[in-house]
């Protein structure tokens, strides 16, 4: 039997899944070793026991000039704004996109400018922004909006265009209004890929979240890290770039789970990452 053809167990693949973790953990900890064993006070690469301290202090110590845990905060801070924008952003997506791709009229109206607008950098117009909106919470969730919702407005426009023309053809043959065929036909069958360019949309939604928290903020993940940089803290860096990266990961899985248990029709052509 072809390579190809043969597919590992559960727990063959979640071991092969563990694999590259290791490799990574175990040729960061050499690395580290012997870098340190050249300059016990080299900060570049601090030791997992360092990284594991500066994160349980941050997590479970209270700050001494504000009182707060500081990890838990930012936490809360950063997934409070990641939340907002990115609801707008499926918002305007679900409701611009269907009607992109449902009406033709709108399509030629809207189409090209949506296609032209979600080309343009969204870090680019950051200080437009904050001219606009000022530096308060606005505008960094704007950022995300401007970053997201062109583009995943595009995809749903896409998906509704890739809906088959039989099934929009039967719903006419039954008298089927538009707002029942968007609502009845078209909204069923896009949902699954709306989920999907949400997944997508998280990779740039955090880039943008980052960006705008470090340039103009007094809390969250971003602006901790590029406050304790000057400091060449990276024992507080990185463990918060793997906080960052577990959050990101199990929203993405969540996501996924959502897919699979609400459109089971939707994955039983193939697995999904």
């Amino acid at each position: 039997m072809r390579i190809i053809n043969r597919k590992p167990s559960r727990l063959t693949a979640f071991t092969l899944g563990l694999v590259p973790f290791a490799a990574a953990i175990i040729a960061y900890a050499a690395a580290s070793h012997y870098r340190r064993l050249e300059n016990p006070d080299d900060k570049l690469l601090p030791s997992l026991s360092d990284m594991a301290a500066a994160f349980a202090r941050m997590a479970f110590e209270p700050d001494r000039r504000s009182g707060d845990y500081l990890l838990w905060v930012d936490t809360f801070d950063s997934l409070q704004r990641l939340g907002a924008g990115m609801g707008v952003s499926v918002v305007f997506a679900l409701s611009v996109g269907v009607a992109i791709g449902f009406i033709p009229h709108i399509r030629s109206t809207l189409g090209p400018f949506a296609s032209s607008f979600s080309l343009i950098p969204p870090i680019t117009i950051l200080p437009i922004l904050f001219i606009i909106f000022g530096l308060g919470e606005t505008s960094r969730i704007m950022l995300i909006v401007v970053g997201t919702a062109p583009v995943m407005t595009r995809s749903v426009a896409q998906a509704v265009m890739e809906i088959p023309r039989e099934l929009i053809i039967k719903a006419e043959t039954l008298g089927a209004s538009v707002w029942q065929m968007m609502v009845r036909v078209v909204l069923p069958q896009i949902l699954p890929k709306l989920i999907t360019a949400m997944r997508l949309a998280l990779v740039p939604a955090w880039i943008f979240l980052i960006s705008a928290e470090a340039i103009a903020s007094t809390s969250g993940l971003g602006y901790r890290i590029f406050l304790v940089r000057r400091y060449l803290a990276m024992d507080v860096i990185l463990p918060y770039v793997f906080w960052i990266t577990l959050i990101a990961y199990l929203i993405d899985r969540l996501l996924l789970m959502l897919s699979r248990r609400a459109f089971r029709w939707h994955h039983l052509q193939g697995e999904s990452l």
